[in-house]
């Protein structure tokens, strides 16, 4: 519990003190703080391997994507890309045989078909970034779908990883759909970052602490 508190406050800290600054030392090491405690967490906990492995690819996305974005976009998205392939897999692990539900399919169908119609909908505004963010969707789907397919047990974990989803898909409007010169969005960025982080903190502390 300690652990996922101090994470918390590493990750307040950022989000409303340092997300709007320029870059520095201080900044990237505060954003990537909350999320290197999850991992170190995990692992601690005995967690699986997949489960920490995913925190550390993402604290990896979270260092990359404190510069300017027009740089090191690609390589965060690597990054986070290989997080989220460590998710499909584990939750796949997790939730064989137990997703055939009418419900599940229709929750899946509905997380599928809807991520497909606004990718579709971004593809005019992606330029080079058109097939990067293309395999970054599927994959982000993928995750979603397995989650959704998981026992009631990791309830938690499916919300995080829905909460994971949304914070993708605000951050991909403000990245392709808002103007350059546009001042920045505040309530879409906090939006993005603490979706972002306590979805990953919830799926964390879901797979650690399945419910009875």
């Amino acid at each position: 519990m300690a652990a996922f508190a101090t994470a918390s406050v590493a990750a307040l800290a950022y989000g409303f003190l340092y997300s709007f600054r320029g870059e520095g030392p201080a900044r990237a090491v505060l954003k990537v703080s909350g999320i290197v405690i999850l991992a170190i967490t995990a692992f601690a906990a005995g967690g699986p391997w997949l489960l920490w492995a995913a925190l550390a690819a993402s604290a990896v996305g979270d260092l990359f994507l404190a510069g300017k974005p027009e740089r090191w976009l690609l390589p965060g998205m690597g990054a986070f890309f290989l997080a989220h392939v460590f998710y499909v897999i584990l939750f796949w692990q997790l939730g064989e045989g137990a997703g055939w539900s009418l419900p599940v399919k229709a929750g899946q169908a509905v997380l599928v078909l809807g991520g497909a119609m606004y990718i579709r909908w971004l593809a005019p505004r992606l330029g080079q970034m058109r097939l990067p963010v293309f395999a970054y969707g599927a994959v982000i789907l993928m995750m979603g779908a397995a989650a959704i397919a998981l026992p009631q047990a990791y309830l938690l974990v499916t919300a995080g990883a829905l909460m994971f989803i949304a914070s993708d898909s605000i951050l991909a409007h403000q990245l392709f759909c808002r103007p350059a010169e546009a001042p920045p969005n505040k309530p879409a960025s906090y939006a993005v970052w603490f979706l972002y982080f306590f979805g990953q903190a919830a799926i964390t502390w879901g797979l650690l602490h399945p419910a009875a």
